[in-house]
Parts: C-alpha cells; sequence; structure tokens
C-alpha cells in the first residue's frame, strides 16, 4: 500500500470524528481551517485529502457537515457488511469487542476464537467464541476477511497463518511480534507496551528539562 494513502485514510477518519461531533452540536458547514486544527495538519492539507475523498465546498460557507461525512463514509468506511474475526480473548480481545459495538454500522466481530476450552461454544460480549481449530473452517464460512490478533507471542504466527490461508486480507496484530504475511495481505502492528514505553520516556525527559531550566534560572543564567 502506498505511503501516502496510508497516511490519508488515517487523517479522513479524523476529519469525520470531528464532523460527526460538529453535526451531534447541530453544525452544518465547516471550514478547512478548522478540520486542521483539530486534526493538527494545514488547511491545505485537508483540502487535499477531502478531494482525494471526493468531498468539495465553497470559499462562503466551507463544506457541508453532512454531505462531508457521506462523503468520507463512502471512500473509508465498507457500505455493506464487513466481517472481523479476532483470536484471542484476554483484556485486549475483550476491550476490541466492546469497543466495536456501535462502532462501524458494516464493520462487525462475527467470530472469536479461543485456546481455552471453557470458552468454546460460548456468546461472550456479543459474539460466539469457538476453538482456535475451527477457525479456517468458520473464516470460510462466515466470508471473514478482517482478524484480529491479541494471542501470546508465541502463538501470534500461527494464528495469522491460518487466518491468511482461509482468506483474511487484513490484520490487526496486538502481539509483540511481528508478523509475516504475503504481498497482498494488510499488517497493522500496535505494541502498547513499546507505545506506553516510548511515552514514558519522554515525559521523563520532559521533565529533566523542566528541572535544568529551573536550575539555571535560580542560578541566574
Amino acid at each position: 500500500m502506498e505511503v501516502s494513502l496510508y497516511h490519508t485514510i488515517g487523517r479522513l477518519t479524523r476529519y469525520w470524528r470531528t464532523l460527526k461531533d460538529l453535526a451531534s452540536e447541530g453544525e452544518t458547514h465547516v471550514y478547512s481551517h478548522l478540520l486542521a486544527a483539530k486534526a493538527q495538519v494545514t488547511a491545505a492539507q485537508v483540502r487535499r485529502d477531502l478531494m482525494v475523498a471526493g468531498g468539495t465546498g465553497t470559499p462562503a460557507r466551507g463544506y457541508d457537515v453532512k454531505k462531508l461525512c457521506e462523503h468520507i463514509e463512502a471512500f473509508v468506511f465498507p457500505t455493506k457488511e464487513q466481517k472481523v474475526a479476532i483470536a484471542g480473548l484476554g483484556n485486549v480481545g475483550l476491550a476490541m469487542l466492546k469497543f466495536f459495538i456501535g462502532q462501524r454500522p458494516f464493520l462487525t466481530i462475527a467470530a472469536s476464537f479461543e485456546a481455552d476450552h471453557e470458552k468454546f461454544d460460548r456468546v461472550i460480549g456479543g459474539c460466539r467464541c469457538y476453538s482456535i481449530e475451527k477457525a479456517a473452517d468458520v473464516i470460510r464460512d462466515e466470508g471473514i476477511t478482517v482478524g484480529i490478533i491479541a494471542v501470546p507471542d508465541r502463538e501470534s504466527q500461527y494464528v495469522a497463518d491460518v487466518f491468511i490461508k482461509a482468506g483474511v486480507r487484513g490484520i490487526l496484530n496486538f502481539a509483540r511480534t511481528p508478523l509475516k504475511a504475503p504481498e497482498g495481505v494488510y499488517v497493522e502492528d500496535i505494541d502498547l507496551a513499546t507505545s506506553m514505553d516510548r511515552v514514558a520516556y519522554f515525559a521523563r525527559q520532559s521533565l529533566k528539562s523542566e528541572v535544568t531550566e529551573t536550575g539555571r534560572r535560580s542560578a541566574g543564567y
């Protein structure tokens, strides 16, 4: 996938969330500079992104909020049901199940998979859980094309291989092990621990800088 399109899709979803908030507040029109401020990009970048999605506005009134939402939805989101499977119903997996409820009308988690036999054939978080051994058959029968992997690191590649062989073409990976996937399968790795380490590191650096600056002012520098 093109790097530019990767970033464009991300920005369009941010604009969409802002537009939904504006619509709920009764706003009917919005200018590019407001969307830019919310997304922390330039107004020119917003206009370029919206042109990709087919959105147009006018200098006098800006963009029609409702129509722009519809343009972004048609470009970014599925227009008919697209099914998702999730492997692993630990803390992360259960959080994802709860997050998806009502978030996207046509993107739904249709099945979950576990190695824990106590969870087999139960409806958990509104989704039926199956043995991971049945994953290939369930994915094919349900027509699932998106997978979420929230299993221990040592099991992640095995699960990915099962998903891909069964027809999954997009994977959101919460395991810390980067996945190997063939061309044509999109994988996005989400490493929560690394992200937290990074945030904590820069928070410490900021505090050190503040202490150093305070010391310099106290010393009269």
